[in-house]
């Protein structure tokens, strides 16, 4: 059975029925900004001169600036003279209000009919009545109006209306594209590690969300991946889950280079609904290689070691496709087959062949302390710290802490200069140094540094 289009075009004739648009083509590509460019194409059969076309159900939140439309068949032929957006939408206010100086029809909560020419249509209701007496009611008394016809100037769906104008009566395939707002992208990445905790399995899925107050059938769906400067930040809006669903086809994404971004295009046509998340699986890869990485920074976090795992998306480790920036979360079945939740992070855009660092947690087994054992002012722009940083690894097993200091002394134009050192310094930064700490298990290790600052 064919489904419903929900877009459709009707042209208004100065005389004459209106006609609908058959065969509608929609595509929507929709960055990751709460931004979404949608291009409708449709047939349609026009008269000779001047004549209205309505595109109703357009998305809510659409930036009527951005609409184009033309002809592909004879864009010779036909000429927009005037675009207009009409969004003042049927409610109940309004209509009370159109109807002002007119005759309505009221049931009260006590079951009386009253029918009069509404004269004010405030908190309270007053109305004419046809023997000249005026009748004051309250609206929380009110139970049901009656109206005789939709005001004129009040729509029930947004619309865009243009005036064209064709040289002929001719068939025409017209293409309209927008910008909305209210369509958004993101990532999700789900990961289990293996028993060594060596490698691991990823699947990465690609939620799409529609709150644009617009449904779109069998369209053609691209995702851009990549900042795309645009003059006004765009807010995220209120979300509300209907359902999720999950499309499994082989191959269910491709994705290429375009322009400075990355494009990828669903291979085959999906429907969005309005208030909906789809899942679409953007790639799966099995025995990925990964390390973990002990990071401790006393400076910032007093006794807690924090946990990465750290992988490179290469194609040699079985990656090598661009990562968009999403959320990355990690798993691990215990030994009776049930999973446990390991940790989560936000990663950003990552290129092939670029490492990938994931936050999981704060080792439980390995602690660590910070002390300034001295700290001595040498003259008037010159200063001198020593610092004591005692690590304790209570696993089982040997670990390397990667201890990173952070030298920011009085400003950053200030100079430093390490003087003395317990443990050489293995990676230099312009304002901070790291030391590699190899550790046995069960073992305490000490490591100290004399720094002095000049500025």
């Amino acid at each position: 059975m064919q489904k419903k289009i929900l877009f459709f075009i009707a042209v208004s004739f100065i005389s004459g029925l209106p006609l609908f648009a058959q065969k509608s083509d929609v595509s929507v590509t929709v960055y990751n900004q709460n931004l979404a460019l949608v291009r409708d194409v449709r047939e349609l059969s026009v008269k000779k001169g001047e004549q209205l076309l309505y595109f109703r159900d357009v998305a809510a939140q659409i930036d009527p600036t951005s609409v184009h439309l033309r002809s592909l068949t004879a864009p010779q032929s036909f000429a927009v003279l005037e675009q207009n957006f009409e969004y003042d939408l049927v409610n109940g206010d309004k209509v009370l209000r159109k109807y002002v100086d007119h005759e309505i029809e009221l049931f009260t909560a006590g079951k009386d009919t009253l029918r009069g020419v509404l004269l004010s249509a405030g908190n309270e209701l007053v109305l004419s009545l046809p023997n000249g007496e005026i009748r004051m009611l309250p609206k929380k008394d009110v139970r049901a109006m009656n109206f005789p016809r939709l005001p004129e100037g009040l729509i029930t769906r947004p619309t865009l209306v243009w005036l064209v104008r064709s040289n002929k009566k001719q068939d025409h395939r017209i293409e309209t594209e927008y910008l909305t707002k209210g369509l958004n992208w993101h990532t999700e990445y789900v990961s289990i590690l293996n028993d060594a905790e060596t490698k691991m399995d990823i699947t990465a899925w690609v939620s799409v969300e529609n709150n644009s107050g617009a449904i779109y059938h069998d369209a053609r769906l691209k995702l851009v991946a990549g900042d795309v400067n645009i003059v006004r930040r765009l807010a995220r809006p209120a979300y509300k889950m209907a359902r999720t669903e999950k499309l499994m086809a082989q191959p269910p994404v491709s994705q290429k280079e375009f322009f400075e971004y990355h494009l990828y295009t669903v291979e085959r046509k999906t429907t969005l609904n309005n208030h909906q998340v789809k899942q679409i699986t953007l790639f799966d890869a099995s025995g990925v290689s990964f390390n973990k990485k002990y990071l401790y920074e006393g400076q910032r976090r007093r006794n807690q070691v924090k946990i990465y795992i750290r992988f490179k998306n290469s194609a040699k480790n079985k990656l090598g496709m661009p990562f968009p920036a999403g959320k990355f979360r990690v798993y691990k079945k215990d030994s009776d087959g049930s999973m446990v939740f390991i940790g989560e992070d936000l990663i950003s855009h990552t290129p092939k062949d670029e490492w990938v660092e994931t936050l999981l947690g704060n080792a439980f087994d390995i602690k660590a302390e910070r002390k300034l054992l001295s700290a001595e002012n040498i003259s008037g722009n010159k200063r001198r710290e020593r610092v004591e940083i005692t690590l304790r690894n209570h696993k089982k097993t040997p670990v390397t802490v990667h201890v990173v200091e952070h030298f920011n002394f009085r400003s950053p134009d200030s100079r430093w200069k390490i003087i003395e050192y317990s443990h050489a310094v293995s990676n230099k930064e312009v304002r901070s140094a790291e030391w590699l700490m190899k550790m046995k298990a069960d073992q305490e290790s000490k490591l100290t540094y004399t720094v002095e600052y000049r500025w």
